[in-house]
């Protein structure tokens, strides 16, 4: 029987709530412990279920992978063997990609199926490939899967046409196993592209320049084992900010970097939210009522993709016409059609959506599609008037921890049913 999340109009979120660690960081560097010649032990790691299938995957693959704690694992690479990632696992995340460029970086060659993960668009592993190939390696697609193989051509420095989070991660893990040095322009920038830079160096691997449009990266046959802490994640703590601005709530978020926030927080004070930050934390104060503001999605430092559909949910109760300009995926809008079901005006032109926003949304039932439309459609539970029921759970648990149970600590009428 399907699970659904009911959720009454709750009022002010008030109290604390600590932050997992990041899923984006985590399920790359799941993979990329493959390269190491030893024992990894991985510390703040989410219990999601892209994190377990992750290591599943890897258990498929021959490593040992031992949860420790809920939130510790113990890698154990060395009896890992070349083979292809169960293409049941593989289908169910997009981040299994990853498993292109660690098993490059490990063996030299890789045969992997194609990702899957939340339909959102267009997600082309075009930049992935055109980094392998400048690696030397050629590829080829058939029945559905990537086939990796040492080639003919000379290496060459990487650009890639557009920023992406994902190729920019594989190339590393590739070329982490060459001993020449791969250089990366228009490198993405994102907090979790230094968490993998770090778990790398700490591997032996030598990384430079990450956090910045170029990155280095020079391989070393001897790569050790290590222990990581993953660093805390950066959408989730935002998506209880705009929680927070959401029902007018008093909010602490802890165990956080404030700075990977520096966007969200701007947006927020621009609705008329007061945010106070601290060494590891963010106090959020939410307004009676907000104030419509103008949103563009860019990569990091700009605002978040994974968090424009949260923030809808919040704008469409928000005073005047807000419009949220989406950059990174075309079809990040599917969600709504859910928000307008519960009374929300919002009106979608190709990648902009325009949100009228009114007095209070209803309660309905509702069906999110995909991970983030998940949270915002949650969110939208907390305001409205009555009622609302949330079906397609597993989305959710895809990428936040204990999420319901983090909302009733702050004051929230949500349970699962």
């Amino acid at each position: 029987m399907e699970k659904i999340i009911r959720i009454r109009r709750s009022g002010p979120l008030k109290g604390s709530v600590g932050i997992s660690g990041a899923k984006n960081a985590a399920v790359a560097i799941i993979p990329a412990t493959l390269l190491a010649q030893g024992t990894c032990i991985l510390e703040n790691v989410p219990p999601l279920t892209d994190v377990h299938t992750q290591c599943d995957i890897l258990s498929a693959l021959g490593a040992k992978v031992q949860w420790l704690d809920a939130t510790t694992i113990k890698i154990d690479p060395s009896q890992a063997v070349n083979g292809t990632p169960p293409e049941g696992l593989a289908a169910k995340l997009r981040a299994s990609y990853y498993f292109m460029g660690a098993l490059l970086g490990r063996f030299g060659s890789a045969r992997t199926g194609m990702p899957g993960g939340c339909k959102i668009g267009p997600r082309p592993i075009d930049q992935h490939l055109k980094g392998f190939q400048a690696l030397g390696y050629d590829w080829n697609v058939k029945d559905g899967e990537v086939i990796l193989q040492p080639g003919s051509n000379d290496r060459e420095d990487i650009y890639f046409d557009l920023v992406s989070v994902g190729a920019t991660i594989n190339v590393m893990l590739a070329a982490a196993g060459l001993k020449e040095t791969t250089t990366i322009e228009n490198a993405a920038r994102e907090p979790e592209i230094i968490d993998v830079a770090n778990f790398l160096n700490k591997i032996g691997v030598t990384v430079r320049g990450a956090g910045t449009g170029t990155l280095r990266i020079s391989g070393d046959a001897r790569r050790g084992a290590t222990a990581h802490s993953i660093i805390p994640d950066r959408i989730e703590a935002g998506t209880f900010m705009v929680a927070a601005a959401a029902t007018g709530g008093d909010v602490t978020v802890k165990d956080i970097i404030p700075r990977h926030l520096e966007a969200v927080t701007a947006k927020l004070r621009e609705t008329g939210v007061t945010v106070v930050e601290g060494d590891d934390w963010i106090q959020v104060q939410g307004p009676v009522r907000g104030t419509a503001i103008d949103v563009k999605t860019f990569p990091y430092p700009g605002f978040p993709t994974d968090l424009q559909q949260p923030l809808a949910s919040y704008l469409a109760i928000c005073s005047g016409t807000s419009i949220i300009t989406e950059n990174i995926f075309e079809g990040r809008f599917r969600y709504v059609d859910e928000l307008k079901r519960m009374g929300a005006n919002i009106k979608v032109a190709g990648r902009a959506a325009v949100i009228e926003g009114v007095e209070e949304l209803l309660g309905a039932t509702v069906r999110p599609y995909d991970l983030r439309a998940s949270s915002a459609l949650v969110i939208a539970g907390l305001v409205a008037q009555g009622e609302t029921r949330v079906r397609g759970v597993k989305h959710l648990r895809r990428g936040y921890y204990d999420f319901i149970g983090k909302l009733k600590g702050l004051g929230a009428d949500i349970e699962l049913i």
